[in-house]
């Protein structure tokens, strides 16, 4: 400031005075000097004022400082202006801080509503997230992922603030209590779940058990069954831990692994056996076939009982080969029977064939029986003795005719 008369003066005795629109104030006394250099002091302080008028103002218009604490600041230059011991445009400067305060004012508001907004938006954050968590400690069985979503509500929490600390306190009781109650929850679920698995383990083992006691058996039908029995128990039964429920599970396979491969190969050499069982009883049927019944009926019976003796002695055929071999084998047997019969019609009954015929049947028969029981072959005598009895039945009727 150049004019310093414009804004103040010195009197002849050196007291020192401001001007204002209210009038003159006295703001100091100057004896150090000319007048010029007294009012030059002065003014150097009200510069100073202007200076953190301006610094305030910056400060404010840049967003920098917070706008309470600049309002503060300008009203508390305001009224230390009515006072202040310096010479200049008091005036003006107190109109440019009204106007600052009006500012800082409005921004203050700004600030404050941006806050209760912050805030506000905070402690719907955090309700939200405590109301999930209390949802899923409530209701949740995914308790892996519900584990995870907790612990990513907990990192997210703690980046929120704004609220209040009391109803931070209040919210974070809640949030708590709620984590530990699925802590505990998810606890009690896995020691029934644990508990379950021993049960399902110990069901198991005895399956397992009883799977490997049947490796050995060759009734193969009844274990046959009795395993995909114990296969459908061991798929209906819970599961165990993943350890001992892979460990049995080996086990009780390789049980049935072991039963069926007997079984498969048994079954492969019996099969075998009765192909070739089958080639003999195609060969023998070829041969009772060509046998000329009517030239001697005689020795067609003969050669009949033969290849009967020898059919028998050739074992079993495959299920589906024996019914038509068997009917093949009682035609010609049929056909032998008649011509024998038609024979003893022709012979007195003294002479006659048939009786003598029928006679070394039964001899046979009872020597089939006595082979059978030598070998022990139940099935084979009770298919021998029943030949027997029916050959003597034949032969006492035969036998009252004659």
């Amino acid at each position: 400031m150049s004019d310093w008369t414009a804004f103040g003066r010195v009197d002849a005795d050196g007291t020192v005075y401001v001007k204002t629109t209210e009038g003159e104030r006295v703001v100091g006394s100057w004896q150090a000097g000319p007048p010029e250099e007294g009012l030059a002091h002065f003014a150097r302080r009200f510069a100073d004022k202007v200076t953190e008028v301006n610094l305030v103002e910056a400060r404010l218009n840049s967003g920098a400082a917070d706008a309470a604490h600049s309002l503060a600041s300008v009203r508390r230059i305001r009224a230390e202006l009515a006072e202040a011991h310096v010479v200049g445009d008091i005036d003006g400067l107190c109109a440019r801080l009204d106007k600052l305060a009006s500012l800082a004012e409005q921004k203050a508001g700004e600030a404050r509503a941006a806050r209760d907004a912050a805030r506000a938006e905070a402690l719907a954050r955090k309700t939200s997230l405590v109301e999930e968590a209390e949802k899923l400690a409530a209701e949740s069985t995914g308790w892996k992922t519900a584990g995870d979503r907790l612990k990513e509500i907990l990192d997210e929490w703690k980046t929120i603030r704004g609220v209040d600390k009391k109803t931070d306190g209040e919210l974070w009781k809640r949030f708590a209590a709620a984590r530990d109650s699925f802590t505990r929850r998810r606890g009690a679920h896995f020691a029934t779940l644990d508990a379950q698995r021993k049960q399902a383990q110990g069901a198991k083992e005895a399956l397992v058990v009883e799977a490997e006691a049947l490796t050995e058996s060759t009734d193969w039908a009844q274990t046959a069954a009795r395993l995909k029995d114990l296969m459908s128990q061991w798929k209906a039964a819970p599961r165990a831990s993943k350890e001992a429920e892979q460990r049995l599970w080996e086990r009780f396979r390789a049980a049935q692994d072991a039963f069926f491969t007997r079984r498969s190969e048994v079954f492969s050499a019996r099969d075998a056996e009765q192909r070739g069982n089958l080639d003999r009883k195609q060969s023998l049927l070829a041969e009772a076939e060509a046998i000329d019944v009517d030239a001697d009926p005689r020795a067609a019976q003969a050669r009949l009982r033969e290849i009967q003796g020898q059919w028998h002695d050739a074992g079993r055929v495959p299920r589906e080969s024996a019914a038509g071999l068997d009917r093949r084998l009682r035609a010609v047997d049929d056909k032998v029977r008649h011509a024998m019969e038609s024979a003893w019609r022709r012979t007195e009954p003294s002479a006659n064939p048939l009786l003598a015929q029928m006679r070394e049947q039964v001899a046979e028969a009872e020597a089939r029986l006595n082979r059978a029981r030598t070998a022990g072959d139940a099935k084979r005598i009770r298919e021998a003795e029943k030949a027997l009895e029916s050959k003597r039945q034949f032969l006492k009727l035969a036998e009252q005719a004659s």
